[in-house]
């Protein structure tokens, strides 16, 4: 890996931009900035684990495709509209290359964030040297933001397996109950970006790339369509009068903010903050994006738990039910916590099984059935209602013939010269890690070629590392499941691949793949709660540039817990993710792995 620093590089005034919509139909569509077709077909050509810590008690088809045959798409010619206001020059406010969260103190104990010094972009030239002057030459194809992880969360949802801190801390976070104020607060930051923050160029859409809710629950979905698209939500389920959750249970394996208990957590420093559960449930309102957006489903939209086969009328019956499991004994949480962990499950049986052995441990809880886990047309027909329609496009990626062929992925045009694909790398199968049927496979490689000479990106939420799932989906049981260095080994054969762009790790990476990028990045629900984005250009001189930055919500760095403000509790929300325990440190990635200029030869 050849890493070098520089300074952001300056381009003239941004070019006018296209809007290229998806169908006729949509209501807006993303906008970039327009590319010399010409020289681009002239020089182109067409080829063919969290980390466990013990927490003890006593601690205070061929439908996948609609059939073999069926045509790559044909994407809407764009037409030209006037370009917003944009900076004319790079900028550093408002991103991490400016400034960035910086917890103090000692690392054992419970720390204050305070704003500290941002991140330095980086030029890697894994695959391609850069040439100088490129700054004054490049022209803008895309700049845009990818949103991953966000696991908006109904804390109160009664298939959540907190029981497991016992044996891994991370199955609970302290924080959770905050995740739609941490949303929102990230869709404020969005919308306060004048354009990329390397070229000043219009940011035309932002794309979710998986994990949006975590339990699979319509009310979750509800939420997360609400944030984006913009309006009132209110994070509360089951009582509307009062929480009904681990954090007023009584119990000391969890962080009781409200109560004077010396629950585990406040032995580590944790604050006790009175009013916190009934601020946490308090109706939020979000401006929603001012941008087109486009969502990627990940294994915590598709399965319940995120692991578990849908489907399952237990399960749903759970999930809507007045019985919630909050403590387990640690032999049973320890033999749980490894079937997530290592084995093919836990699926319908065991998860099932383990619900009707402790079921007289469970706390009775107001049932709600909003809180039904969603199937994949309850997921695609709300993407499709027109309350959540919001900047558009309508379906934000999904269309009423994804709904007929009952499927996930599609392509969007992002410029003239630029397309964009969605991937479900979800196996039906169950299970947290992911791969692809043979079916979309096949798809994804006609759609390649359909657009040799054209820039693509490549969505998903599963990473090339994370795709080593094969279990049969359960309505295609004879179809093969395929892996990630196998996604990896089509993409690398289609040179009009640009970038893979993922999550679903909660860790920021940036692989060279020969002849793309695979761009990975952090969670919104770990700290250091992250976006990042992408803009990618020309620089006329044989090579392209990827520049991706990192920005934080717009939540102040400093907390003040006397502060329960909507805008407070966004803070909170990240100075509690800092301190969960188990949380891993990692997950900012190296300084290449974050704010960079990424080179690729143009061919």
């Amino acid at each position: 890996m050849s890493h070098t620093r520089s300074a952001a590089p300056t381009v003239p005034a941004a070019p006018a931009a296209l809007a290229t919509p998806t169908d006729p139909a949509a209501s807006a569509a993303p906008a970039a900035p327009a590319v010399d077709r010409r020289a681009f077909l002239a020089a182109t050509g067409a080829v063919g684990a969290t980390t466990v810590l013990a927490l003890a008690y006593g601690l205070g088809a061929a439908p996948a495709d609609a059939g073999p045959d069926r045509p790559a798409p044909t994407l809407v010619a764009p037409e030209p509209v006037a370009a917003p206001p944009v900076p004319r020059v790079p900028y550093t406010e408002g991103t991490t290359l400016a400034s960035v969260a910086t917890p103090g103190g000692a690392a054992a104990g419970y720390r204050r964030l305070a704003e500290g010094p941002g991140w330095d972009r980086v030029v890697r030239r894994d695959l391609a040297a850069p040439r100088p002057g490129r700054a004054d030459r490049r022209t803008v194809l895309a700049a845009f933001v990818q949103l991953t992880d966000l696991h908006v969360v109904d804390v109160q949802h009664p298939l959540r397996y907190e029981y497991l801190r016992v044996r891994s801390a991370g199955a609970w976070r302290p924080q959770e109950a905050l995740s739609v104020a941490g949303a929102v607060s990230l869709v404020e930051r969005v919308n306060s970006l004048p354009g990329g923050p390397a070229t000043g160029a219009p940011l035309s859409f932002a794309m979710t790339t998986g994990d949006n809710t975590d339990n699979n629950s319509s009310i979750e979905l509800d939420w997360f369509l609400t944030a984006l698209s913009g309006g009132r939500i209110t994070p509360n389920s089951g009582d509307p009068r009062h929480y009904e959750g681990v954090q007023n249970s009584g119990h000391p394996l969890y962080w009781q903010p409200d109560s004077a208990l010396r629950d585990a957590d406040k032995l580590r420093g944790f604050p006790g903050i009175p009013g916190f559960l009934e601020a946490a449930t308090r109706t939020v309102t979000s401006p929603g994006l001012h941008l087109p957006w486009y969502s990627t489903a990940g294994n915590h939209d598709s399965l319940p738990a995120g692991c578990c086969a849908p489907d399952d009328p237990f399960l749903a019956e759970v999930a809507t039910g007045g019985r919630k499991l909050e403590l387990l004994p640690p032999d049973e949480a320890i033999r749980a916590y490894l079937a997530v962990r290592h084995g093919p499950g836990p699926g319908r049986k065991e998860f099932a099984d383990l619900l009707r052995a402790h079921g007289k441990r469970a706390r009775s809880v107001t049932p709600d059935e909003r809180r039904v886990p969603f199937t994949r047309p309850a997921y695609l027909r709300a993407h499709l209602d027109p309350r959540h329609t919001g900047p558009g496009p309508h379906g934000h990626g999904y269309t009423a013939d994804d709904l007929e062929a009952d499927r996930l992925h599609y392509t969007f045009r992002i410029a003239e010269d630029v397309v964009g694909v969605s991937l479900d790398t979800t196996d039906p199968g169950g299970h947290h890690t992911g791969s692809v049927g043979s079916g979309q496979l096949r798809w994804l490689d006609r759609t390649l070629r359909a657009h040799a000479y054209e820039h693509v990106l490549v969505f998903s939420h599963h990473t090339s590392t994370s795709m080593d799932n094969t279990l049969p989906d359960p309505s295609r049981p004879a179809e093969r499941r395929h892996s990630g260095p196998e996604l990896v080994a089509l993409l690398a054969r289609h040179r009009n691949v640009r970038a893979w762009i993922n999550g679903h790790s909660h860790r920021n990476r940036i692989t060279p793949h020969g002849t793309f990028w695979e761009v990975t990045t952090a969670s919104h629900i770990d700290f250091p709660q992250l976006a990042r984005v992408v803009e990618v250009t020309d620089n006329r001189d044989g090579t392209l540039s990827l520049f991706t930055t990192l920005v934080e919500s717009h939540a102040p760095h400093r907390t003040d817990f006397g502060d329960l403000s909507q805008r407070g509790l966004a803070a909170l929300y990240r100075e509690l993710s800092c301190n969960a325990p188990g949380a891993r440190s990692d997950l900012a990635g190296d300084p290449g792995d974050r704010n960079t200029e990424l080179l690729l030869r143009r061919r």
